[in-house]
C-alpha cells in the first residue's frame, strides 16, 4: 500500500511540475512557447511521460485553466468579503478582476480568450469554473432586482472582459482604466 501511495503522490507531483511550468512558460514567452517538447526538455522528463499524464498540449491548457479558476476565485472572494456595500464591492471585485487579467496574462487568455476543451456555463462544467463564475454572481447579486441574474451577471462579466482586453491590446488607453471601470459602474447600476 505504501508503495502505491507513494507512486500516487509521485505521480500528481509530476503532473502538477508539468501544469506549473506550462503556466510559467506560457506567462514568460506566451502560449505558442507552451508544446510538448519544450515542457519535456523544461521538467526533463520525456515526451512519453507528459502523454502519460495529458493527452497534449490541450488538455494542460485545461488543467492550467481549471487550476487559474481556483485562484482567480479566491481572488474575487477575497476582494468580495473586505468591501462593504453593494456597488464597494462590485468596485472592489471589478479591480481584482483587473489586476488579475493584468497581472497573469497568458493564465487570463488562456481561461478567457483561447479554445479550451472544457464545458464552460453546463453543469458539467468543473466545480473552479463554476466557483469563478459563482463569485460574480455574488457580486451582483445584491443589485440585481427584477434582471435574471445569470444574464446580469454575464453582462457584467463581459464588460469587465472587454474592458480588460481592449485595455491589454493597446486599444484602449491605459491611465483611463479606472474612470472607465467606475463609468461603467455607475452607469451599469445607476
Amino acid at each position: 500500500m505504501a508503495t502505491q501511495t507513494r507512486r500516487e503522490r509521485e505521480r500528481a507531483e509530476r503532473e502538477q511540475l508539468i501544469v506549473t511550468t506550462a503556466r510559467e512558460l506560457a506567462e514568460a514567452e506566451g502560449w505558442d512557447a507552451v508544446t510538448t517538447r519544450r515542457l519535456a526538455a523544461e521538467i526533463e522528463y520525456s515526451q512519453p511521460v507528459l502523454y502519460s499524464h495529458f493527452k497534449g498540449k490541450d488538455a494542460i491548457m485545461a488543467a492550467v485553466v481549471v487550476q487559474g479558476c481556483e485562484e482567480f476565485a479566491e481572488e474575487l472572494r477575497a476582494a468580495r468579503m473586505k468591501a462593504e456595500g453593494a456597488q464597494e464591492v462590485v468596485v472592489s471585485v471589478a479591480n481584482a478582476y483587473a489586476a488579475f487579467a493584468e497581472r497573469l496574462p497568458a493564465l487570463y487568455d488562456a481561461m478567457f480568450t483561447h479554445a479550451v476543451d472544457l464545458p464552460f456555463a453546463t453543469p458539467e462544467a468543473p466545480a473552479a469554473l463554476k466557483a469563478a463564475f459563482g463569485e460574480l454572481v455574488e457580486t451582483v447579486r445584491p443589485l440585481a432586482g427584477e434582471d435574471e441574474l445569470p444574464v446580469l451577471t454575464e453582462t457584467f462579466w463581459s464588460s469587465l472582459h472587454g474592458l480588460v482586453t481592449l485595455m491589454r491590446s493597446g486599444r484602449l488607453r491605459r491611465e483611463d482604466h479606472e474612470v472607465r471601470l467606475a463609468l461603467l459602474i455607475r452607469r451599469f447600476w445607476s
